[in-house]
């Protein structure tokens, strides 16, 4: 008997239904899956076996043929499990896969589950991509682990329903006439369906939120460039000497930045969960960081493998990714991130396949001026020779640097300073300056208000510069002259006009003055 259930797998950072076609024939007793699964695929016969006996149902003794469709795609993980228990169930005639439980037939319903052999459904990587496409694909049910049911119940017009147990699934797919004990009512506990007035949990994807910028003591002239690039979405580089406060810096920029909205968290969550990283949270709605060591191979960073994986610059999708003491990165490796950091994503070819994986984050470089970290310190001297210097900042390519819109020098904070305590601005307040900041920008790309991202001037194309750039004659006068005396590239320029127009939308004039390129121009001039 022949029958076919629906499941899914994840590819790349995308879902995708998989169609699960279960035959059992007579003839010698075997269990086979066919369409091209890899190792975790093939040992779902002795999960499955073992859990459907253990559920108190027979397992068929004949030849049972598993047909994972598209057969051409290469099926990884152990999200088939559920389904193709439930085929076996169905094609041996033990379950009706056409009875009609509700307004929602069992051939109509998606299942995603691995299984452990007593029968329990236990959590899997990639069930938010796979219900987003699910319902794309039309699909009105799901049936997923309970582990996995907070990041699932984000997913509107599909209903989903959480499950602990191959029973209780089958007891709400196939009805509970299905299940073979009848008089067990621990179903009513071990499932969840997911109502409309549900609201996910919140949870965090890397973002302390107990640091706060008011931590820094000093500092004000970073602070401020750290304020223009949230404001504006740029790239930073801060250069100085050990224990400055590059770092501390750093870790508190994604605290100036607005939360995520709608779109943003479902986006950075589907890419969370397509690697397994939730560990059974809900919806994430602050901003991702990622802080990679600098022993990171090209593949960790970007992505890659023989069958394509998000890396880090994937996992700071709309978030920060901070790379400190850049120069200790393998060149090669730096040299990788050319392309996200100038079109907000990467795509990752292999023979069998391309891959494009979204990647558009800030980055937030740090790195000491020396190998030795006191070149131009007034107060340690350095014990680097000229050519140290050299070979430590040329690990870093022109092209790579061009592409960072703001470099900021940091130097130690004074003693006395030190000793007093005081106290800057709060995360809170900036945030609030970099939210008037961005919505003038969201005014001017004609965006609805919906999103924080929406037309930031670090995306700003030559067009769009014209349009929106405009400068009076003092201002074009001076970038003209700093472009011939400091020979700043093309791509500087475009970057020094962007950041002129964060910073006047910071001080809330549509007009670029003077003061507003000149500060933008000490931002490419002073490491």
């Amino acid at each position: 008997m022949h029958n076919t259930v629906f499941s899914g797998t994840v590819v790349g950072v995308e879902g995708l239904v998989v169609e699960v076609e279960v035959d059992i024939a007579r003839g010698i007793p075997c269990f086979s899956i066919v369409g091209l699964p890899n190792t975790a695929v093939r040992e779902s016969r002795e999960r499955v076996t073992a859990a459907v006996k253990n559920s108190g149902w027979d397992f068929p003794l004949d030849r049972i043929t598993v047909n994972l469709a598209p057969a051409d795609l290469r099926k990884e993980g152990s999200a088939f499990d559920l389904a193709i228990a439930a085929g076996v169930l169905a094609s041996s005639g033990q379950v009706n896969i056409d009875v009609d439980t509700g307004n929602i037939p069992p051939s109509r319903t998606l299942f995603l589950g691995e299984l452990a052999l007593d029968g329990s459904l236990r959590r899997i990587r990639g069930a938010l991509p796979v219900l987003l496409h699910a319902r794309e694909r039309g699909f009105p049910r799901a049936i997923i682990p309970m582990e996995n049911f907070d990041e699932a119940r984000i997913v509107e017009g599909i209903e989903v329903v959480g499950c602990a147990t191959l029973r209780d699934a089958v007891s709400v797919v196939f009805g509970r006439e299905s299940v073979v004990d009848e008089g067990d009512d621990a179903f009513e506990d071990t499932t969840r369906v997911k109502a409309a007035d549900e609201v996910a949990i919140v949870s965090s994807a890397g973002t302390d939120e107990t640091l706060d910028m008011t931590d820094v003591i000093g500092q004000e002239a970073v602070k401020r460039a750290l304020l223009v690039a949230a404001a504006g979405g740029h790239h930073v580089l801060i250069a100085g000497p050990p224990g400055a406060g590059k770092t501390m810096l750093a870790r508190r920029f994604a605290t100036i930045l607005p939360p995520l909205d709608r779109a943003g968290s479902v986006e950075t969550t589907m890419i969370y969960s397509s690697v397994g990283l939730l560990g059974g949270r809900g919806i994430i709605t602050t901003r991702p960081f990622r802080a990679p060591h600098h022993s990171a191979s090209d593949a960790g960073l970007i992505g890659g493998g023989a069958n394509p994986r998000p890396g880090e610059v994937t996992l700071a999708h709309n978030g920060v990714l901070f790379l400190d003491e850049l120069p200790e990165f393998r060149r090669h490796v730096l040299e990788t991130l050319r392309e996200p950091l100038e079109d907000g994503r990467i795509t990752i070819a292999r023979a069998r396949t391309s891959l494009t994986f979204p990647a558009r984050f800030q980055l937030i470089a740090a790195m000491n001026p020396c190998p030795c970290g006191y070149h131009g310190s007034p107060v340690h001297p350095c014990r680097c020779g000229p050519i140290q210097i050299e070979n430590y900042v040329g690990k870093i390519s022109g092209p790579l640097l061009d592409r960072i819109a703001i470099h900021v020098a940091v130097h130690p904070v004074d003693t006395d300073a030190l000793g007093e305590g005081r106290q800057g601005t709060s995360s809170e307040e900036l945030r609030e300056r970099v939210r008037l900041a961005r919505g003038r920008q969201r005014a001017r790309a004609n965006g609805t208000g919906e999103s924080n991202d929406a037309g930031l001037n670090a995306t700003l194309t030559e067009g769009q510069m014209r349009r929106h750039c405009r400068m009076d004659d003092k201002a074009e006068a001076l970038l003209l002259r700093a472009q011939k005396q400091l020979r700043f590239s093309a791509r500087a320029r475009a970057h020094i006009v962007r950041v002129s127009r964060t910073i006047a939308d910071l001080a809330g004039t549509d007009t670029i003055d003077v003061e507003h390129v000149g500060e933008a121009i000490q931002y490419r001039s002073r490491t």
